[in-house]
């Protein structure tokens, strides 16, 4: 069989593998399938206008334009909206969108805000060969927000909208939250507390085939130490004892040595500063340090962070991260506080039950089967706060893609339809239990 024989035959076999699987579709599904084909157009103009925005988190007034693009397009849906004003958290706001009083509560969370500052070279969606696009928080998160945007278009345009009851929640400081956290955070807790249900659209690892049900929380901690400062030559006497670099050493490979090996925990200790005279500055990791190698240091200050899967696997390692701390080497002392950002979204039956529905919906729209994101490879997200306010939770259903965070942040085009039709027809079945 010749080369253009083969690639005939292999493209035959995949319009019947399609044609098999959407077979399995009722008619609204197929509709709503349709529905989302059908405004692609529409979804990646609306894509490329806001990428082309700046929203860098510092950049205010970049991301209330881009949270004034996406308020019209919920109002064009009828949706109620409003802007939660920043000023409380030092941030620009969030965007929240509201629809319906009948049907499940579903909570669909996104983010309007990148990593990229207001004064980056990185700036301008440019489509590339292959069916990718460049562009600055296309994946993380635009995409995420435009899918969200595409499926409830979908599920209008089929009629079948009115079947649920929906809060969209897009946060404007997602890579930088404001504080204080709990004011930050409060639209997105209160609408958890309403919710039945969660849906985020990071991009998880950024592979179609997984969806996320579990997220590791973040948890920041500083260590300061201090010693007797002395001259070199008396260090280990009785009188001095080991000098607060060496209490710091011990204390960090006591961390190692009883935590590396819990499975989903890691911690780190990011910048370290340590002399005669300390300073290190908890919000921007920047210090400074003065000190000889003939004086016994008086001074360590250790920032750090946790990343935990449940509440129970934070409060554990907190627990023995102080008693290591507690225990010292002679003439030194040592405190260690934490302060807690994203708490962890523990996988639970809940959010594996929807991650199975979520992959049932994939392979009757022909997209093969989902499994879940190892949770050593997806970050912190807004997702987190829902943990314990809703029945089932999941993450990563987004626009797909690599590079997130860098000027190679590239979205694989092919997913946008693909998770639109996915997320349209699982809120179908959601309003629709299939029997």
């Amino acid at each position: 069989m010749n080369r253009c024989a083969r690639l005939v035959l292999a493209f035959l076999l995949q319009t019947l593998v399609v044609s098999l699987a959407q077979a399995a579709l009722n008619p609204d599904e197929t509709r709503i399938a349709a529905a989302v084909d059908a405004g692609q157009a529409e979804a990646l103009a609306l894509l490329e206008t806001v990428v082309n925005i700046n929203s860098g988190t510092m950049n205010f007034a970049g991301v209330r334009e881009v949270g004034q693009v996406f308020e019209n397009e919920f109002a064009g849906m009828g949706f109620a909206t409003r802007w939660v004003e920043g000023a409380a958290f030092n941030r620009a706001g969030h965007l929240v969108a509201s629809y319906g009083n009948s049907g499940p509560k579903v909570l669909m969370i996104g983010h309007l805000d990148t990593v990229f500052a207001e004064d980056s070279p990185f700036q301008r969606y440019e489509p590339l060969e292959g069916n990718r696009v460049r562009g600055p928080g296309i994946t993380d998160m635009k995409g995420g927000d435009v899918v969200i945007i595409s499926a409830l278009k979908a599920l209008q345009t089929a009629g079948l909208l009115d079947q649920l009851s929906v809060r969209v929640v897009l946060m404007g400081d997602e890579e930088n939250r404001g504080e204080p956290y709990d004011i930050a955070t409060a639209v997105l807790v209160e609408a958890a507390e309403w919710a039945d249900v969660a849906i985020g659209f990071e991009d998880g690892d950024g592979n179609p085939e997984t969806i996320v049900v579990a997220r590791r929380g973040s948890t920041s901690w500083q260590l300061k130490v201090t010693g007797t400062p002395s001259h070199s030559s008396q260090i280990f006497q009785p009188e001095i004892g080991y000098g607060a670099i060496y209490e710091a050493a011990r204390i960090l490979d006591g961390f190692r040595t009883a935590l590396s090996s819990e499975p989903n925990l890691t911690f780190n200790p990011g910048v370290i500063v340590g002399g005669t005279d300390t300073v290190l500055d908890v919000d921007t990791s920047a210090g400074t340090a003065f000190g000889k190698e003939n004086v016994v240091a008086r001074s360590v200050l250790v920032n750090g962070d946790i990343r935990a899967l449940s509440p129970e696997q934070l409060a554990a390692a907190k627990t023995a991260m102080q008693d290591i701390v507690a225990t010292h080497l002679a003439g030194t002392d040592a405190t260690i506080e934490f302060s807690d950002g994203y708490p962890p979204l523990a996988p639970s039956e809940g959010n594996y039950m929807l991650m199975t529905l979520y992959g049932e919906v994939s392979e009757d729209l022909g997209f093969g089967p989902v499994r879940a994101v190892d949770p050593r490879k997806a970050g912190a997200a807004d997702v987190s706060f829902t943990s314990g306010l809703v029945r089932q939770a999941i993450d990563g259903a987004g626009l797909m893609g690599s590079g997130g965070h860098t000027e190679d942040e590239i979205a694989d085009m092919t997913t946008l339809p693909q998770q639109g039709k996915r997320m349209a027809v699982l809120l179908y079945r959601l309003a629709n239990p299939p029997r």
